[in-house]
């Protein structure tokens, strides 16, 4: 199909903008956390950590009645026994890898088509990230790669349930078993999504939550991690709280050392945590409806393809259930299917008040401190004698679906949820047709 540029009636030429109003920010807050906010300020204490292990009531090793009622809901939800609280999602990445004991001469396969984050966790300990390639049609890691990128220093997987999308965790985990590798899932993208009829998060030894002001559900800035393992449990408390100071009045013998940082979560934020957490449930189901009905309008355009996400028959797990929840929408932009290039789409529908963005993230192994090998002084982690032989290939190249997502194919919608409406998708879709019309 031919693109008329020249047409009139465009926008970008001059002609009306389909959608005039703005978009509306990530605003999912009522009543209810202004109320948890004040009873958490009118309390008197803002935060009632303590870093020793015995201190005077109040205060607390493991934090308020704020931090250990979010604590316990969030267990209750999740069907899990163990879950800390941290002050951000980076912060519940690093403590994993901290508790571990992920370090110098160990390698860990992370993804290279996510945050920053996931691939910097294992180098603050010494350790060196291995990128494998990711999944077409989710974005999640690939298995198949996972297996390419082993090698015998290989100690863990950060798993990453992108866009929203559930990875394929049955197959992820039988490559843990066999190779006898730590996994660490990032579902800060993923608050109640299932994978054969289990919560993500739940699958490997920690599952690590984002409450960051564009998630799901946020308090401003917070994270969440959740465990099966009492011991990891305990680790996760020590690092978020000063464990060395702690360590040596600690009735624990499991435990000679540690560093401990200051990951704590305040009262106020997680006492908004707690109401946002209620909400979890009706924000997915409302954004799923407009997702569903973003999906069927998106039918008539054969140059925009939905990320198709897991499914039962794929992914073969037996017919249980499968939720992706949809972080974002991602889109699959096929050039060959009209004669208008990415970034000139991007460019038409933008003058039409929509807002599209091109590729998602580049590749992580692209940026500087990979190209450069060198994190702190004198190249550390990368020259550290433990890591030399270590697999740090980071050329262009090693990871092509990855590569061919961002730079050419895919296109994300952050519109596709609250506070919007199916009249807000419908500007998109008109504002979609009017440029495929011309």
């Amino acid at each position: 199909m031919k693109i008329n540029s020249e047409s009139k009636n465009l926008a970008i030429n001059g002609g009306e903008p389909t959608r005039k109003k703005p978009w509306k920010d990530n605003f999912t807050f009522d009543l209810r956390e202004n109320l948890a906010a004040f009873r958490a300020i009118s309390s008197g204490y803002l935060s009632l950590f303590e870093g020793s292990p015995n201190p005077d009531p109040p205060f607390s090793f493991d934090g308020g009645p704020e931090v250990q009622g979010l604590e316990n809901e969030w267990s209750d939800f999740y069907k899990i026994k163990y879950c800390v609280s941290v002050n951000s999602a980076t912060s519940g990445l690093f403590a994993a890898i901290g508790a571990l004991g992920i370090g110098f001469g160990d390698e860990v396969i992370v993804s290279p088509y996510t945050m920053t984050a996931c691939a910097m966790a294992p180098m603050i300990y010494g350790g060196i990230p291995v990128f494998a390639d990711v999944d077409k049609n989710t974005g999640c890691l690939d298995p198949n790669s996972i297996i390419s990128k082993i090698s015998e220093r290989t100690k863990a997987i950060i798993v990453v349930h992108q866009f929203g999308f559930p990875a394929n965790m049955i197959k992820i985990m039988d490559i843990a078993k066999k190779y006898d590798l730590k996994v660490i899932e990032d579902c800060a993208q993923a608050h109640g999504g299932v994978y054969n009829n289990q919560f993500v998060g739940t699958f490997g030894d920690i599952g690590v939550f984002s409450l960051n002001v564009n998630k799901t559900i946020q308090c401003g800035e917070g994270g969440i991690c959740v465990t099966k393992s009492s011991d990891l449990d305990y680790k996760l408390r020590l690092i978020r709280n000063h464990g060395e100071a702690v360590i040596s009045e600690s009735d624990s013998s499991k435990f000679v050392n540690i560093a401990g940082f200051n990951y704590r979560m305040t009262e106020v934020t997680a006492a908004i945590a707690r109401e946002q957490l209620k909400k979890l449930n009706f924000f997915n189901e409302k954004r799923l409806d407009l997702v569903n009905y973003f999906k069927e309008k998106l039918k008539r355009f054969d140059f925009l393809i939905p990320f198709e996400g897991p499914s039962v028959s794929k992914d073969n797990v037996s017919n249980k259930s499968i939720k992706s929840v949809y972080y974002i929408f991602p889109i699959k932009y096929l050039q060959k299917e009209i004669n208008i290039s990415r970034q000139e789409f991007i460019n038409l529908i933008k003058a039409e008040g929509i807002l599209f963005y091109e590729g998602y993230v580049k590749p992580l192994y692209l940026q500087s401190v990979y190209q450069k090998k060198s994190l702190f002084k004198f190249g550390y982690p990368f020259s550290a004698k433990e890591n030399i032989d270590s697999n740090q290939n980071y050329n262009k190249g090693i990871c092509p679906t990855a590569e061919r997502l961002h730079f050419h194919e895919t296109l994300v919608s952050e519109h596709i949820r609250l506070p919007h409406r199916k009249k807000d998708i419908d500007d998109i879709i008109n504002a979609i047709q009017k440029i495929y019309s011309n």
